[in-house]
Order: C-alpha cells, then structure tokens, then sequence
C-alpha cells in the first residue's frame, strides 16, 4: 500500500463513511497514514537483557489507526499555549514480560520500590477491565481529539493540529440504520516554547500555510483559531458491519467474542494472512495480535469479559513490555503498553525512501482497564519527521468519551 491515497484510505474510520472531509483533515489523516510505524532492526538479544519497546499499529473504529509503545510523551496539550519539549516530558518505568513474571511477579529496584513484571501489570488490568459494569444502550459513542504535528512551510517551526471526532454507531442493524458523526478543527498551536518563539518571530500568523505529505504542490493552511462543525452521517457497510477486526465485524460480532483469552486468540487468529493490517509487507503473529488487540480495547463496543480477556491474551505474549506514569495529551497519567518483537517485519516508512522509525503505543488506566490515547512517537528523525527529536509524539489520538447511551446524534 505505497499510494499515498490508499493510505489515506486506509487510515480513515469508516463510521465516517462517504461524508465529505475539508482539506484541513484530509491532510491530518494523510499525515497519520504515512506516518505508520517502522520497526527498528535489531539483533537478538541475550537472556535477561534489557530492551526498548518495539512498534505495532493499531486500529479502532473500522481501520482508525491506533497506536502503542513505551516512550515518553513529547507533546502534551494540556490547555496551555505551548506543550512540554520532548526532554521535560520523558516518564514512566518500563518492565518487560521477559523478566520470568510466572515465577516472580515482581522484583526489588535499587530504590527498594518493587517493580512489577509487565504480565503481573497486564493481569491486574484484566481483572478491573472484566469486573467493569456491563450497560448497553441504543448507541455506542466515543469522542476523542487527534493532535498531529505538521512543519510549517518556509518557515523554521512546527505546530500541532488539534482535531474533535464524536460518532454515534447504532446497535439496531439493518438498511435504514445510519451512522453520525462530527468534527471539529480544534486550531494549531506552536508544538513547543522553541516553536513558538519562532511563529512570533514570522508575525505570530493567524493562518500558517504548512507542508502536506505525499501532495506535491498541494496548499494548506491551518487556522490557529478553532472550526465549525462538521457533520456526516452514513449507511452501515453490508448493514451492519461498521468496525475492523482482522476482518469486517458487527456489533453483535464484537459482543459476541468469547470471553476466555486462548479462545478469543484463535477467533483472531482466522483473519491473520502473515502479514500487516495495513500492508502486504510480512508481519508476525504476535505483532499482529497485539495491533488489532490494541483496537479491540481502545474503542470498539466489547463486553467487559472480553476486554478483559483481551488484555489476558496481551499478558500471555512473548516480549510484552509496559511503562507505568505516563501522561497523555490530556494530561492524565496512565499505562502504556508495546511489544518488542525482533521478528516482526517494518509496517511502513515514516515517508518512502527514508530510515526513519516511529514507535506506537496505548496508554490505559489500569483501575479500570479503559483506553486514554493511542500515539504515534519518533525514535529516529527521518522523511517526514526528519526536524524532530528522538521522543516527540508525532501524532495522537485521546479517548475523551466512549460507551454506551440512548441519546442519539441532534438533527
């Protein structure tokens, strides 16, 4: 999937359906979808060596672009003007499932705090996600806010692109069922305090013209001041089928999982073809367990048995690895969680042609097993990202809102 427009395609949640999109998300989703993950070559490592976390990518609402990993927040967003630089922002402990969690659930740190196995973490979250209450309603509705950076053109700064999504997606199934949803420009802002002395040495420019990936000659402008509303509403796909899960699935397929993880994997494992979920390029299984588990748990409608199960089958992988303390866009502290998989092959390039790496991760509140974000992060600056340090977040996607209710889209 090398076309720009496919990838495009690809990143693009299908609850939006055939509504049209303003230039301005356009170019944010395209700026996502080229920015997928590129593993790291690494050599295999020795027993008991320590590893950094590894990409996988992730998607949520019919093919929505997740994403999960273990390095520190870059760009925070916290309502100020101008977010933290990546170095003021790096946090969390990382723990590796390689540390033998069946026999020892936890190990003593040289500050004598015990630092638990990446499993123990999972297990634990497992057990508060399926203990979760069980409510359905008429609609499931999440809310969430995509930040993504873009460089601006001609100019020595970056800005952060801040975007609101809200969909409705209906339990009923049928031909007259329809899903809605609306977004938002939430405005740019200057990514950091250095960004911002720079777009107030140019005029502090009200409208900043910025490049736009794979569009040669394309023009946008991005508005430091926040949009309309736009609204869309659509058919379901096959009527009925709105999310991705390997495959095309339901809402009564979701909520039918199987609630008992190695039952759960095998479900999973039927639409698993050796490669991506977003390109052909060879992909192992665990990796690409983990990506589509990463969506099931962000933001698709399963029962409270199933997340937990999710988060079950995660602990049982090989090289799972965990940051505990890590702040979201939002600013709410979490869990983050990747794998580190040697093995599995690269997903894409941060831009063709270049050795860039981004790294993914998820980050979720262990208390109830619930998504906060998911984010795209630089680990080694190239193509589109070639201006930014090792740890910036490069885009994000916050959980804001997502559950169950009765009360539907207003007209």
């Amino acid at each position: 999937m090398n076309d720009p427009i496919d990838r495009l395609r690809a990143a693009r949640p299908a609850h939006l359906g055939d509504t049209p999109v303003d230039e301005r998300t356009r170019a944010a989703e395209l700026t996502r979808a080229m920015a997928q993950p590129r593993q790291e070559r690494r050599t295999r490592r020795a027993p008991g060596r320590r590893v950094i976390a590894r990409p996988a990518w992730g998607l949520g609402l019919a093919g929505a672009a997740a994403a999960v990993t273990a390095v520190a927040v870059a760009v925070t967003g916290t309502g100020g003007t101008t977010p933290p630089s990546p170095s003021a922002a790096r946090t969390g402990q990382a723990v590796s499932s390689s540390e033998s969690p069946a026999s020892s659930p936890g190990r003593t740190a040289p500050d004598g705090q015990v630092r638990l196995s990446a499993r123990t973490v999972l297990l634990a979250a497992a057990h508060r996600a399926a203990g979760q209450p069980d409510e359905t309603g008429a609609w499931w509705h999440t809310v969430s806010v995509s930040r993504t950076l873009f460089r601006a053109e001609g100019a020595d700064y970056t800005v952060v692109d801040r975007q609101r999504t809200e969909s409705w997606t209906p339990s009923a199934t049928g031909p007259e069922q329809r899903q809605y949803s609306g977004s938002q420009s939430l405005g740019a802002q200057p990514a950091t305090s250095e960004d911002e002395a720079a777009w107030r040495e140019a005029g502090a420019p009200a409208e900043i013209p910025v490049v736009v990936p794979g569009k040669k000659g394309a023009k946008l402008s991005l508005s430091t001041g926040p949009g309309e509303v736009q609204k869309g509403q659509a058919p379901l796909p096959d009527g009925d089928k709105v999310f991705w899960l390997g495959r095309n699935v339901s809402v009564r397929d979701l909520r039918a999982l199987p609630s008992e993880p190695d039952a759960l994997k095998a479900w999973l494992l039927r639409s698993y073809k050796g490669h991506g979920t977003e390109s052909s390029a060879p992909m192992s299984r665990d990796a690409w367990l983990f990506t589509v588990t990463t969506g099931l748990i962000a933001d698709m409608p399963v029962t409270p048995e199933v997340r937990g199960a999710a988060f079950r089958m995660l602990a049982g992988l090989a090289s799972i690895e965990v940051a505990r303390d890590v702040t979201d866009a939002e600013g709410r502290t979490g869990t983050a969680v990747t794998i580190d998989e040697p093995e599995a092959s690269a997903m894409g390039k941060a831009a063709a042609g270049d050795d860039g790496a981004l790294r993914t991760r998820l980050i979720f509140d262990e208390k109830t097993g619930r998504a906060l974000a998911t984010e795209n992060v630089v680990v080694r600056p190239g193509g589109l990202q070639a201006e930014a340090e090792p740890g910036t977040v490069w885009n994000s996607n916050v959980v804001l809102e997502s559950g169950w209710t009765d009360d539907g889209p207003a007209s």
